[in-house]
Order: structure tokens, then C-alpha cells, then sequence
């Protein structure tokens, strides 16, 4: 990892990324970064103001205040229905179709979990928590799919008593406990074994290597993952369904993907060959990347969908083995560009740095709390400027929240115009997943609302925390 122990390092790029360029206007927004509704509106009193889903910006701060993530419904669900369509077409003819799983840990709330059992997608939940809002969200039990590398007993029995259609075995521990909470249940659970195939991928590289130095699944290498396949069917509570793996994150094109196909359906063949059990689904994960800056060029589903089917049918010709059913398990491509964030600038301040230089810093009423990812990624953002149009000049800026660490930066470096101000409104694009996940109490600052727009209406899906919610769990 690149990021300072502390976050984002003051002086680091001065000048900027090399990525980063000035813009010709600053006012322009571009539509990779942005829900596809979004547009900055022109003529009349709102005249230069964004607006997402027909809301304008300063409708949604005035009504739901700031800070406040916003998800365009319509987006949200056609970037889903997209992946549905897209692997539906790509695998018919080898397998019949195949499953899109949302990976819950992105961002989820009931509402997003009944859109999602509206539109035929099925649901990846990591904790007894995201099958707790699956259920109450509608989500029928059997298209649940329940992972996790370190399940709880109670997990795992309410998972199997609910009717999950498959869990997710992580380690040989799990194979045992899976099959006694079946057995308590009177039934036969369908499960999965998470296959570490020594690939790692992430954006444009991958690293295929027997080495598996990590936390999830049995390795395929060291032979756990053929052993699990053993335990598991000496066990007649479980259903053997398949084989899982997960190769990494904001993944831009299907490379590290063919070699873990290859991998997992080698062991695919080989329980076939060795147990007489022709395993009917291959789960081979997310991890599809996304537009957060202009330095990123993802896939669409289509392309992912075509290449991903080349590389499964090419590995079963070669092994002589049919087509087991595919499944995927997208979260940050459906729910990331699909969510903005709303912040209110508090205070601007131009820092003197060595050799002539300065840097702007935009202070905003958020921060570290509601988007950790910069802190913890050093992942990089844009931002535009949301309330009016400017023609002020762009200056190089970074944007930084309102709690007490150095590393409280939302977007390390954007061109905004000259003129940002205190009480004008800033947009950060493609914050939908993740952010709201992953948010906290830090400082005691109660989190965001998230707040729904389509065709001109908001909504509260997920309320604004207030102090008395903070308090309520301070039993003194």
C-alpha cells in the first residue's frame, strides 16, 4: 500500500497526479464519474446547479441537509439489470444463463434489497447482519448466498434455518458446523468451497503464483481445497454445488480471471474424474472495477460478460468438461457510480509550501467518517462544485473533512474555480459503495442519511443518525 500510516501525505503531488488535468471548464461534468442522470442544469434560477435522478442539489440540501450520500435509483437498478442481461446472453448457450449475486458488503439497505429481488438479481451477504436486511428487504432465502471467513455458530444456524440457498464453506471448520446445523434442521444445505487459486488481481495487473498468503478460502496448491471437497461429501446434510473463488478488486479486464478459471475448473475436472460427481455451478466472484477519476477505463457488463464466457468455455473444452452453471457477485460496479455524496463547504485556506507553491484546501462539513476509503486506499476521487456555475478559474484544491487527523481527506486533488466558498455545495461522484458501508461515529459526528432520487422525487431510505442516537447506546 502506498497510503501514509496516518493518511494521505500533506505535500505529496504538489503539482498534481499526472492523471489530473486542468480542465477547460470546471463546470463540466463527465459521465463516466456520474450516475447517468446527473447533468448540471441550465437557464432559470437554478441555472448551473447539478442535479441527480431531476433533483437538483440544493433541493436535496435543503430537505435532507448535509452531509448526505444520494443514490439514483434508476441508475442503481439499470447498472443491475445490465449485469443481469449481459451474463444471461454471454452464457446461454454454454450453461443455460447465469446468476447475478450482489455483493451486499458495497452498500445495502432493505430498499436495495427489495430492487434487487424485483429485477432478478440474487443477493451475497458476509455477516448475520446483510441477512438480516435481505429478509426484511424480501429476498427469498434461496437466492441468498452466504459468505464469510469466519462465521459465527449462530450465523450459520439462522442462515441454514432461514433456507439460504448456499453457504460458502471458508475453511474446514466450516464443513462440520454447516452440516450439524442442517442436520438439526432436517435438511439438505447447498454449499460451496472458496478455492484460493493463487491469482491476485487488482485494476490492470494480476500476480498468478502458488503463493496464498491471505485469509480466505483453502488453497488449491497445498491440496485443502480437494480435501474440503472430500469432507464435504462425506457428509450427507450438505449438497456439494461447486467451487468459489475471488481474485481481487477494481479489476479492468478479464486476464486474471482466465487463469483462475482455468485453476478452479482443473479441480472441477478432477472431482469429477476422482469422485464421480459433476459439480453443477462455478462462482467466480466480483471485484469489477469502476470509474472514479479519468484515470480509470472499466469494462461494461457486455464486454466482461463475452470475455468472461470465452474464458470458461475455452477451459472446459480443453478439460472435456461440460459447462457447470457461472455465477458473479458484483457490488462496486452496480452500486458505486449509481451514489454522489452532498457535502457544504465550511472554510477554504491557501497553505504556503516550499518553492513558491500553495495548496488550496477546501474544508467540507463530512469527512473521514462517511468516506474512509482515502484514508485507508488512498484511493483518489473527483469533485465539482454543486449549488451554482463558475467562471471563476480552476485552482488545484483538496478537499478535507472536519475531524481531528491529518489524514481527514476526501479528495486529495481536484481542480475547483478560484471562487469556492464557504456555504457553497460540493459533489463527489461515485461514492456509492463502500462509503456508507464502511462509515462511522468518529468524533462522535453522526453519519449521513442515504437518500433516494428518481424522476424529480427523494427519499429517505436509511435516516440521518442524531446525537440521541449516539447517546441511546451510552448506557453510562
Amino acid at each position: 500500500m502506498r497510503a501514509h500510516p496516518a493518511g494521505p501525505q500533506h505535500a505529496a503531488g504538489l503539482g498534481g497526479p499526472g492523471w489530473l488535468s486542468e480542465p477547460d471548464d470546471p463546470n463540466d461534468l463527465l459521465p463516466a464519474l456520474w450516475p447517468s442522470t446527473a447533468r448540471r442544469l441550465s437557464g432559470g434560477s437554478a441555472d448551473g446547479v447539478v442535479s441527480v435522478g431531476g433533483v437538483p442539489v440544493t433541493e436535496l440540501a435543503a430537505e435532507h441537509g448535509t452531509p448526505a450520500y444520494i443514490v439514483d435509483e434508476a441508475d442503481f437498478r439499470a447498472r443491475a439489470t445490465a449485469f443481469r442481461d449481459a451474463f444471461a446472453e454471454a452464457f446461454a448457450d454454454a450453461c443455460g444463463g447465469a446468476d447475478v449475486y450482489y455483493a451486499a458488503k458495497a452498500f445495502t439497505c432493505t430498499a436495495v434489497a427489495r430492487w434487487l429481488a424485483e429485477d432478478g438479481l440474487r443477493y451475497d451477504a458476509c455477516t448475520g447482519g446483510e441477512l438480516a436486511v435481505a429478509l426484511r428487504g424480501g429476498t427469498d432465502p434461496a437466492h441468498v448466498l452466504l459468505h464469510g471467513n469466519n462465521k459465527s455458530d449462530e450465523e450459520i444456524v439462522r442462515a441454514v434455518r432461514a433456507g439460504v440457498g448456499k453457504v460458502v464453506v471458508d475453511g474446514f471448520h466450516d464443513i462440520d458446523r454447516t452440516a450439524d446445523a442442517a442436520r438439526e434442521a432436517g435438511v439438505r444445505q447447498g454449499v460451496l468451497i472458496r478455492t484460493t487459486v493463487g491469482v491476485e488481481a487488482h485494476t490492470h495487473d494480476y500476480i498468478a503464483t502458488a503463493h496464498e498468503d491471505q485469509k480466505f478460502g483453502l488453497s488449491l496448491a497445498s491440496g485443502q481445497a480437494a480435501e474440503a471437497v472430500r469432507r464435504v461429501l462425506a457428509r450427507p446434510e450438505l449438497e456439494l454445488r461447486g467451487l468459489h473463488s475471488h481474485i481481487g478488486s477494481q479489476i479492468f479486464d478479464v486476464s486474471g480471471f482466465e487463469v483462475a478459471a482455468r485453476r478452479l475448473l482443473g479441480l472441477h475436472a478432477q472431482v469429477l474424474a476422482e469422485h464421480g460427481v459433476e459439480m453443477p455451478e462455478i462462482d467466480l466472484g466480483g471485484g469489477f472495477g469502476i470509474a472514479y477519476t479519468t484515470q480509470d477505463a472499466p469494462l461494461s457488463p457486455a464486454d466482461l460478460a463475452r470475455g468472461m464466457a470465452e474464458v470458461v468455455t475455452a477451459a472446459c473444452a480443453q478439460l472435456g468438461v461440460a459447462v457447470p452453471k457461472v455465477s458473479i457477485e458484483p457490488g462496486r460496479a452496480i452500486a458505486g457510480p449509481a451514489g454522489v455524496t452532498l457535502y457544504r463547504v465550511g472554510s477554504t485556506k491557501d497553505v504556503a509550501l516550499d518553492g513558491g507553491l500553495q495548496r488550496r484546501y477546501v474544508a467540507v462539513d463530512g469527512g473521514m467518517s462517511d468516506n474512509i476509503r482515502t484514508a485507508l486506499y488512498d484511493a483518489d476521487y473527483s469533485a465539482t462544485l454543486g449549488g451554482r456555475r463558475s467562471t471563476a478559474s480552476p485552482v488545484l484544491s483538496r478537499v478535507v473533512g472536519k475531524h481531528c487527523e491529518s489524514g481527514d481527506v476526501v479528495v486529495k486533488d481536484e481542480f475547483l474555480p478560484d471562487d469556492l466558498a464557504a456555504g457553497d455545495l460540493l459533489v463527489v461522484p461515485a461514492t456509492g459503495a463502500y462509503c456508507h458501508s464502511m462509515a462511522s461515529q468518529y468524533n462522535h459526528v453522526p453519519r449521513p442519511p442515504v437518500v433516494a432520487v428518481k424522476d424529480g422525487v427523494s427519499r429517505v431510505l436509511v435516516r440521518r443518525e442524531t446525537e440521541d442516537d449516539l447517546l441511546a447506546l451510552d448506557v453510562g
